[in-house]
């Protein structure tokens, strides 16, 4: 292969830091006999390549196949260059100049690999709660700026010991460049503290086991923010912190030790299974098993368990010997979780009874990504976070500098940058200035990885969310407000990476609609560029607006007020909700006057209403919870359900095609509980019911001309029972079902719709 020496420079982006990637490039490049250098830039990574031409392009030919499990090549520009009769090949110090464009790891859990030291007796690291390499541990959660390295981390203040720095700096290691290295001489350590932050001495990990074998609460600081844990088999102490986080009815998360110990609370399919032991560890929704033994206050009424596997080596010494134990946020309701020591002595003070502390910075908080399988066994979100943010999803031919805001509930926000759009982590409720200030902090965040400032904002029609004032406040942006579930429709196109005219079926609880009224059962026909409003669900008053979100009687008086009138509604809310005839008299009287009473055509509230008709859920503690246990009663019903076979179409009023009417679905359900029919197999028909209504409004869209593809988005779809019944229906209809698969159908995932419905004003013309 003796000959005239060539030479090419590659520029290669994508994730391709903190990965491995430079010892795979060495190791490729010496195997050829290359000469060169490899480094990190503000570009990505730049290969400096000399040697006879045929081995360069074969350099090029291998190097897509043989980058670590953990890079994304995105993309490899090739440039000549000038041979200069260097020899060997070398690593060099990364580069700071330029613009910031390599992408930012995720954090990712413990690999096979450092398993295996942590528990074998002779290593040095054994059992070393900090152990990683350059496979796995913290990321994005420890970075402070790109390129990627320990200076730029908060394990900068940690000194190499010479083993450590041996490691670090031997390209043949698994540990080079491993940006968050330690062992127990040189790394981070733990500590437990009382209540009162008074240190506790001893082995703090058998300390902080014996907190919890006690049924006390224990405070963690884990990879992104605090955890609250107890034993999830304690009864008394899953109540006791049920209570001190003012938590209601609401869910908790498991960490079980291992997969054996999932299957012994929870159905376990293979999908799942491979979703639990992921490198993203996320917490998985699963069926309760015939064994389950936990706690019913870990999730009360609740047919389902979120279960997760450890994915820290710190769990892993925590939850050995339990069966399992509950993990959830460090925080109070509706409030950020908490990161820094000090922070959460003072926010958790009256939560934890111990805690148990360590040294390493978090620099950027991180929630639990909460999954599920559906019903192709294919994963879904419910919130997209560690493990997962902010790894871009495509949004080709968005320009740079788009900051689409996301919604007001469940809230992520996301930057584009290269024709991709980089989501934020779980932000959360923007209802208190904690969150608003955490989301304020994460935006500042992102710009500085990713750095590029906002030229566009995108935001929700609402005029009063708090992210809708945040975009009217930034200078010198232009701003794109973007109909709720318009924004919903463009996600779910974006996400499944399509483009063009679909039907989009749009369900949720709350949308600012283009009318003033509030949208929530929509059909509509449209792309990110604009949308038609096909159909919706038949209208009705929404009793104290917001308070009938928390008191789900009020959308049964609403609903029953616009198909029985007022005395039927006074009668029915007053006996069967359990609210009083008086009360439910006053609200309904209210609502007749239009007083504090918007129209809705929400599918979300309807569910609320006949969650408190069937005596389900009349009080709601948390978000979706009238529904949430509407679905689980309809699970378990074992029965063919009884009702009407669909929701009744209608013609529509105004602009509108047609109208689906609640009313014949509502008479049979009042028929049924006066012949004493079973909830759960009233709550089974009235899925049925929805289900097969909207599929049969699509079917209509699609005979009278519209596209055959429909994407569904939107908080109801967080209902497994009714996805599964909707895209049965639709295929079943001849229609290609498009659904959410990189973010999710709620909330979560607006921002990613916003971009993209303003990457489309852009392209026609500019912002408004």
């Amino acid at each position: 292969m003796a000959g005239a020496r060539s030479a090419v420079r590659l520029i290669v982006t994508g994730r391709v830091q903190g990965v491995g990637f430079r010892p795979t490039v060495y190791r490729l490049a010496r195997s050829l006999g290359l000469a060169g250098t490899v480094c990190n830039s503000s570009r990505g990574v730049r290969i400096e390549l000399e040697g006879p031409a045929a081995l360069l392009e074969r350099f090029q030919r291998e190097l897509p196949s043989a980058v670590p499990s953990l890079a994304r090549v995105e993309t490899i520009e090739v440039e000549p260059a000038e041979a200069t009769g260097r020899a060997g090949f070398a690593i060099l110090p990364s580069e700071q100049a330029g613009s910031a464009r390599a992408l930012i790891p995720y954090d990712v859990a413990t690999c096979d690999a450092c398993l295996a030291e942590f528990a074998d007796p002779e290593d040095r690291r054994h059992r070393y709660p900090f152990i990683n390499c350059t496979l796995c541990g913290p990321r994005y959660t420890i970075i402070e700026s790109v390129p990627y390295d320990r200076a730029r981390t908060s394990m900068k203040r940690f000194r190499l010991c010479p083993r450590c720095q041996a490691e670090y700096d031997d390209p043949a290691d698994r540990r080079y460049h491993a940006q968050p290295n330690a062992c127990p001489v040189c790394g981070p350590s733990l500590e437990l503290v009382d209540a009162a932050g008074r240190p506790v001495g001893g082995d703090p990990i058998a300390r902080a086991r014996a907190v919890l074998q006690r049924g006390e609460v224990l405070a963690i600081r884990g990879l992104g923010g605090f955890h609250l844990a107890v034993d999830a088999r304690n009864a008394p102490a899953v109540e006791r912190l049920r209570a001190r986080k003012r938590r209601g009815p609401k869910p908790f998360a498991v960490m079980c030790p291992d997969p054996q110990g999932v299957e012994r609370i929870a159905e376990l399919p293979p999908s799942a299974r491979r979703l639990l032991l992921s490198e993203r560890r996320p917490i998985v929704l699963l069926d309760r098993a015939a064994g389950y033994d936990l706690a019913e206050a870990v999730a009360p009424g609740n047919p389902r368990v979120g279960v997760m596997l450890p994915y820290t080596p710190l769990h892993l010494l925590l939850v050995e010997g339990f069966r399992a134990l509950v993990m959830t946020s460090g925080n109070l309701a509706e409030e950020p979780i908490a990161k820094d020591n000090r922070e959460a002595l003072v926010r958790l003070g009256g939560l934890a009874d111990a805690f148990l502390l360590h040294d390493r910075d978090i620099l950027m908080s991180c929630d639990d990504s909460v999954c599920f399988v559906d019903a192709g066994g294919a994963p879904a979100f419910v919130r997209r976070s560690r493990g997962y943010a902010p790894d871009p999803v495509p949004l080709p031919g968005a320009p740079d500098g788009i900051l689409a805001v996301g919604g007001e509930m469940k809230n992520t926000f996301c930057l584009t940058r290269d024709g991709q759009a980089f989501l934020s982590q779980h932000v959360g409720d923007l209802g208190n200035l904690e969150t608003s200030e955490h989301f304020a902090r994460c935006l500042s965040h992102m710009q500085r990885l990713l750095g590029v400032a906002p030229r566009v904002v995108a935001c929700d029609m609402h005029p009063d969310y708090e992210t809708s004032r945040f975009a009217r406040e930034l200078e010198g942006v232009e701003i794109v407000r973007v109909q709720h579930h318009h924004a919903h429709l463009a996600s779910a196109l974006a996400d499944s990476g399509q483009r063009g005219e679909v039907l989009g079926l749009c369900l949720d609880g709350t949308g600012y609609g283009e009318d003033g009224t509030i949208w929530g059962g929509e059909l509509l026909l449209g792309s990110d560029a604009g949308y038609r409003r096909l159909a919706r669900l038949r209208p009705f008053r929404l009793p104290g607006g917001d308070a009938a979100v928390r008191h789900p009687w009020r959308s049964l008086v609403g609903v029953l007020l616009e198909h029985g009138g007022a005395q039927a509604a006074v009668e029915t809310a007053g006996r069967i909700a359990g609210v009083g005839v008086q009360r439910a008299e006053a609200v309904a009287r209210a609502a007749e006057r239009g007083v504090n009473a918007p129209w809705t055509s929400s599918l979300g509230r309807l569910f609320d209403a006949v969650s408190a008709l069937l005596s389900i859920c009349s009080r709601v503690d948390y978000d979706g919870q009238a529904a949430v246990e509407l679905e689980a009663q309809a699970s378990a019903a074992g029965a063919q359900p009884a009702g009407p076979s669909a929701l009744r179409i209608v013609p529509g009023r105004g602009e509108l095609d047609f109208e689906l009417d609640y009313g014949p679905l509502l008479d049979e359900l009042l028929a049924g509980l006066a012949r004493g029919v079973e909830a759960p197999v009233l709550a089974a028909g009235f899925h049925a019911a929805v289900a097969a209504g909207f599929a049969e409004a699509c079917r209509r869209a699609h005979e009278a001309g519209g596209p055959d593809r429909v994407v569904l988005s939107g908080g109801c779809l967080m209902n497994r029972l009714l996805d599964r019944q909707l895209g049965q229906g639709l295929e079943a209809a001849g229609l290609n079902v498009l659904r959410h698969r990189q973010v999710p159908a709620n909330d979560g995932g607006l921002c990613l719709g916003q971009a993209a419905v303003a990457a489309a004003h852009m392209r026609h013309g500019g912002a408004e």
